[in-house]
């Protein structure tokens, strides 16, 4: 059972997650340390991964799969954003809280994932939706924490996954293949991702307050939200709204897309409350709570999607 699969991957991650906060927790390394390693997934191997994928061979079928992918992505945002309005309006959610619960980290996190589980081919999918949400954090996430109204277009246009993803698919469907040594150099670099940005994340958390995190009430409610009772709902609504029918294994990709809705709270928001200054240990707190949490939750809800 792919759920089955799903948890013992993620209990994987975890556990490599947990020796980067062993390292801080034993002094070796610092949690500020963690920006290195960020940069270097940020800029380096997450492009690598995400060049890599693109590597394959036109087809009608992936083509059409790949736009299927950002239709879906598309959907899952509005959805989390309407339900999360109207939840406002009966329970008061702050800035942080409503852009956590709708952005989540469906990079770092799930790229590994896919690949450990279905192969690099499908990344091609999960890129779909890192298209979408980096368009939506820009310019609806910045608004939500910021309380202004201009949209961050050069932050949009300057992000490095999404110029990766856009020079990618040129190559694509121009079908323009790397010369095989640079191939085997972004392969080799891209496989990296998993345990790297686990150990990332490890050290990130390594000097959190446990304690804390872990008797904060609100945060459970916002967990709840973010992890459970939104993306059960979403899936539900793409299990059974016939759009797996429209292309070959349909079924599969909008997986991938129930995969990344279902996923932790996205790190780009913790960076925006801080850059903000908005409510950063409360954000923080979120990110880890989910984070911690998702080992249990995202196989059930894949579960959720296949029955």
């Amino acid at each position: 059972m792919l759920s089955l699969v799903l948890f013992k991957q993620l209990l994987q991650l975890f556990i490599i997650m947990v020796m980067g906060i062993l390292l801080v927790r034993t002094h070796i390394l610092k949690s500020s340390d963690s920006r290195i390693l960020s940069l270097v997934t940020i800029y380096l191997i997450t492009p690598c991964m995400i060049l890599s994928s693109f590597q394959i061979e036109y087809t009608p079928e992936i083509r059409n799969g790949f736009f299927l992918a950002v239709f879906a992505a598309v959907i899952v945002h509005i959805i989390f954003i309407i339900i999360t309005a109207i939840l406002g309006k009966f329970f008061p959610l702050t800035k942080v809280e409503r852009a956590s619960i709708i952005y989540s980290n469906c990079g770092n996190l799930i790229i590994p994932l896919v690949t450990a589980l279905l192969g690099k081919e499908w990344i091609i999918y999960c890129s779909a939706y890192m298209i979408v949400q980096t368009i939506l954090v820009w310019t609806h996430g910045v608004s939500v924490i910021s309380g202004e109204k201009k949209l961050e277009w050069k932050k949009i246009a300057s992000n490095i996954n999404l110029i990766v993803i856009v020079i990618s698919l040129i190559l694509f469907l121009g079908q323009i293949r790397l010369p095989s040594i640079a191939l085997g150099v972004v392969d080799s670099v891209g496989s990296t991702i998993g345990p790297f940005s686990m150990i990332m994340m490890g050290i990130l958390l390594g000097d959190s307050d446990w304690k804390k995190i872990f008797t904060d009430r609100r945060v459970y409610g916002i967990t709840t939200l973010r992890l459970i009772a939104i993306p059960a709902a979403t899936i539900l609504i793409i299990k059974y709204c016939g759009l797996a029918s429209l292309v070959p294994n349909g079924r599969k990709i909008l997986m991938l897309t129930s995969l990344a809705a279902s996923a932790p709270a996205a790190a780009t928001v913790t960076q925006l409350s801080q850059l903000y200054r908005v409510e950063e240990k409360h954000c923080g707190v979120i990110n880890v709570m989910t984070t911690t949490l998702c080992v249990v939750t995202m196989p059930v809800m894949i579960a959720l999607y296949q029955m």
